[in-house]
C-alpha cells in the first residue's frame, strides 16, 4: 500500500529541510520524512543511488509505489509541476553527498506505463521499458537493469523487457526528475523503468491484489540484483550481498500484524489437539481384542474455531509493505485458517483432504525411497537394546542437564520438561517445552539421539526464535514442520544415533500413508505394516494410529522427505546454522536469508553443542559431499 501522510509530519522543503537530510546521512542516521504534497523521503543509510516514484492521479490509490517500498533509498514524490523544483533539489542532496562518498550515483525513475489495446484477463505477461539518455553515459547501467528484469516471472509468465534511449528520462508529459545540467554537475546517471501496468484492468480500473503482490516480490528481487550490479562496478562501496541494499528499519504494521497472528498462534496447539488422549489403552484394547480398530479419543477444543477465524482475517496482513514479511505473514495466515478447519473436521471424511491441503502431496521420489528402504533394511535383532532402557523419569534428568548447558544463551530462561499420562510412551514438544509420555521406556543405545532430536532441535530453534524480533519464528512459520523433523532427524545422523530400526519406522510412515491416500483403512494398514514389511505389532500400531488420527494426518510421511531436503541443501552448498534460527520452511531459506542480510534477524544465540564433536564434524563434511538416505546407516 503506498504511505499516506499524515499532516502533523509533512515538511516544507525549504533550506533547513534539505540540511537536516545532509547532517543526518553524514552522520549515519536513517531518513524518514513526509513532505507536503503527499512526498515521503525514506533512506535507510547513505546508498549510491535513489528509486524515484511519482505519484500521478493514475497511481495515487493503485498500490503500484509498493513496487518500490521496501527498498533502502526511496523518494515518492507527487507528480505536478509545482513540486518540480523540491524533487529536484532533494535528489541533487542526496546525489551530491553520494558521490563525495562512493564516486557516483544512480537516480532510477520508475513509472506505470500506459495500457495498451485492450484489457486481457489471460494476458498477464509482466512487461518493462528500460530508458536511458543517448551520450549520458547510463547505456550499460540500462542494460544491466534490462537483464536483471528479464528473469522476473508473475504467476509463471516471463517478463518482456526492451532498453531504449529518449531525449528526456520520463514519464510521457513531465520533465525529468533532474536535468541534464545537475546529472553532469554532481556526476549522476539517470534511468527510467517504464512498467506494464498488468496490476489491474485499465478499462474498468479493476485491480488485481495477487497479480501486484507477485510482481512487488519478483520486481524487487530482480532491482536489487541490478542495483548490487552498479553499485559493485560502478562505486566504491563493496556490499556483501544484494539483500544488504534492502530496508532495515521495520515499521509498526509489521509488528502488529505479527503480534496479533502470534496471539492467535497461542490459544491452540494443533498437534496435541489432533492426537488422541488414550493411545495407551488404544494399544492394550487393539491387543487385547485381536484386532478391533480402537477408539480414538481427544481433547475437547478450549476455544471456538470460528471466532478464532474471525480473529484470523481481521488482521491487516495486506498492510505489510516488506514483500519478504509479507509473504509470510500471507502464508502462515492462510495455515493456520487450515488447520482451525481441521480441527473442526476431526474423526470426519473432511479431516483427510485438509490434511493433504495442509502438507501438500506426497513426492514420488519419497515413496520410493521409503521402498528402497524397507526392500535393503530388513528388520534386526541385532538391533535389540544393548544396556537396557532408561524410563520417562532418568530421560527428564537428563534433558534438564542438557538444557541447563543452553540456558546462558537464552536470557531469562527456565529450563522445563515435563511427565504427562496423555501422550502415551513418546516424546512431543509443545511451545518449546519438552513433554515425555510416563510410560516411555527407551533403548540406552538411543538416548544421545533422541536428545539431540527433541532439545537440540526443537527446543533450541523455539528458544533462538525468541531471540529474533518476529514471533513468527518461534510460532513456526508456514509448513516448518517438514524441515523441523528432518533436521531432527539429521541430529540423530550426526550423533551417531539413527538406526536401521529408526530409519525403517520413517520409511513405514511414508508407506502407512500412501497406502492410507489410497484408500486403506486402520486395520488394511496395519496389516501392510505387518505382513508386507515385517513391523512388529506395537510399531506397527504405533504407526498406524499416528497416519489415523483424527481421521488421517499426512504429516508423518513429511519426516522422511525433511531428510532428504537437508541432504540436498547441503549437498548444494547449503549452510547448517542458519536452518537453527527458529521453525522454517525449505522454501523460506532464501527469505531467512535476505532478512539475515538485511540486518533484520539475528544470528541464531545458540548452536547445537553437539555440533563441534569431531566425529559430528566428519559426519556433517559427509553430508555435504552428498549422501543418499541409505548412507547415512552405519557401516
Amino acid at each position: 500500500m503506498n504511505p499516506r501522510p499524515r499532516k502533523k509530519q509533512n515538511r516544507i522543503v525549504d533550506h533547513e529541510f534539505l540540511e537536516g537530510i545532509e547532517a543526518a546521512l553524514q552522520g549515519g542516521r536513517r531518513v524518514r520524512r513526509r513532505v507536503d504534497g503527499g512526498g515521503w523521503l525514506h533512506l535507510e543509510r547513505l546508498l549510491p543511488f535513489l528509486i524515484v516514484v511519482r505519484r500521478s492521479p493514475l497511481t495515487e490509490d493503485d498500490g503500484f509505489a509498493s513496487l518500490v517500498t521496501a527498498e533502502g533509498s526511496v523518494l515518492l514524490a507527487p507528480d505536478t509541476p509545482g513540486d518540480q523544483r523540491w524533487i529536484s533539489q532533494v535528489v541533487e542532496t542526496v546525489g551530491r553527498l553520494a558521490v563525495e562518498a562512493f564516486g557516483t550515483f544512480l537516480v532510477l525513475e520508475v513509472w506505470q506505463g500506459e495500457p495498451e489495446g485492450e484489457d486481457n484477463p489471460v494476458d498477464r505477461r509482466p512487461g518493462f521499458r528500460v530508458f536511458h539518455r543517448q551520450g549520458s553515459g547510463a547505456g550499460a547501467t540500462a542494460d544491466a537493469i534490462a537483464d536483471s528484469l528479464t528473469s522476473l516471472r508473475v504467476h509463471r509468465q516471463l517478463a518482456k523487457v526492451a532498453v531504449a534511449t529518449r531525449a528526456r528520462v520520463a514519464r510521457t508529459g513531465t520533465t525529468a526528475v533532474i536535468g541534464p545540467s545537475v546529472q553532469k554537475r554532481i556526476g549522476a546517471q539517470l534511468v527510467g523503468i517504464e512498467v506494464r501496468p498488468i496490476h489491474r484492468n485499465h478499462e474498468n480500473g479493476e485491480l488485481f491484489p495477487v497479480v501486484l503482490r507477485a510482481m512487488r516480490r519478483g520486481f524487487s528481487r530482480a532491482l536489487r540484483r541490478a542495483l548490487f550490479d552498479f553499485v559493485r562496478t560502478r562505486s566504491t562501496h563493496r556490499p556483501e550481498h544484494f539483500h544488504v541494499l534492502g530496508r532495515r528499519a521495520i515499521v509498526k504494521a509489521v509488528w502488529k500484524v505479527d503480534g496479533q497472528l502470534a496471539a492467535i498462534a497461542s490459544q491452540y496447539d494443533f498437534l496435541m489437539n489432533v492426537t488422541p488422549a488414550n493411545a495407551g489403552p488404544a494399544w492394550n484394547t487393539f491387543r487385547r481384542d485381536q484386532g478391533a480398530v480402537p477408539r480414538l479419543r481427544y481433547r475437547p477444543l478450549p476455544f471456538d474455531p470460528a471466532l478464532l477465524k474471525r480473529d484470523l482475517y481481521q488482521i491487516p496482513v495486506e498492510r505489510v509493505e516488506d514483500p519478504a514479511l509479507g509473504l509470510l505473514f500471507r502464508q502462515k495466515q492462510a495455515e493456520m485458517d487450515r488447520q482451525l478447519t481441521m480441527l473442526v473436521d476431526r474423526n470426519t471424511h473432511r479431516f483427510l483432504p485438509g490434511s493433504m491441503a495442509l502438507y501438500g502431496v506426497l513426492p514420488d521420489r519419497v515413496i520410493a525411497t521409503a521402498r528402497q528402504i524397507l526392500r535393503e533394511v530388513g528388520p534386526s535383532k541385532r538391533e535389540e537394546p544393548s544396556g537396557g532402557r532408561i524410563g520417562a523419569e532418568a530421560f527428564r534428568d537428563l534433558a534438564l542437564k542438557e538444557l541447563e548447558a543452553y540456558a546462558p544463551h537464552w536470557p531469562g530462561y527456565e529450563p522445563s520438561v515435563t511427565i504427562r499420562n496423555d501422550i502415551a510412551s513418546g516424546l512431543m514438544v509443545s511451545r518449546g517445552v519438552l513433554c515425555i509420555g510416563e510410560d516411555t521406556q527407551i533403548p540406552a543405545k538411543r538416548v544421545d539421539a533422541l536428545l539431540q532430536h527433541e532439545v537440540g532441535t526443537h527446543v533450541l530453534t523455539y528458544h533462538n526464535a525468541s531471540a529474533q524480533p518476529f514471533q513468527q519464528l518461534r510460532v513456526g512459520l508456514a509448513g516448518y514442520d517438514v524441515l523441523q523433523e528432518g533436521l531432527a532427524v539429521f541430529a540423530e545422523y550426526l550423533v551417531g544415533g539413527l538406526t536401521r530400526s529408526r530409519l525403517r519406522v520413517l520409511a513405514g510412515r511414508v508407506l502407512a500413508v500412501d497406502a492410507m491416500l489410497r484408500g486403506a483403512d486402520f486395520l488394511r494398514t496395519y496389516e501392510l505394516l505387518t505382513e508386507a514389511h515385517d513391523f512388529d505389532a506395537k510399531t506397527a500400531f504405533s504407526i498406524t494410529l499416528r497416519v489415523h488420527r483424527g481421521g488421517g494426518l499426512t504429516k508423518d510421511a513429511f519426516y522422511l522427505k525433511g531428510l532428504m531436503d537437508v541432504l540436498a541443501h547441503l549437498k548444494a552448498g547449503g549452510q547448517l546454522h542458519p536452518l537453527y534460527v527458529g521453525k522454517i520452511a525449505t522454501d523460506h531459506i532464501p527469505i531467512v536469508e535476505e532478512l539475515h542480510w538485511r540486518g533484520v534477524l539475528r544470528e541464531p544465540p545458540a548452536l547445537p553443542r553437539f555440533l563441534d564433536a569431531p566425529p559430528v564434524q566428519a559426519r556433517l563434511e559427509r553430508a555435504r559431499e552428498g549422501l543418499q538416505v541409505l548412507d547415512l546407516l552405519p557401516r
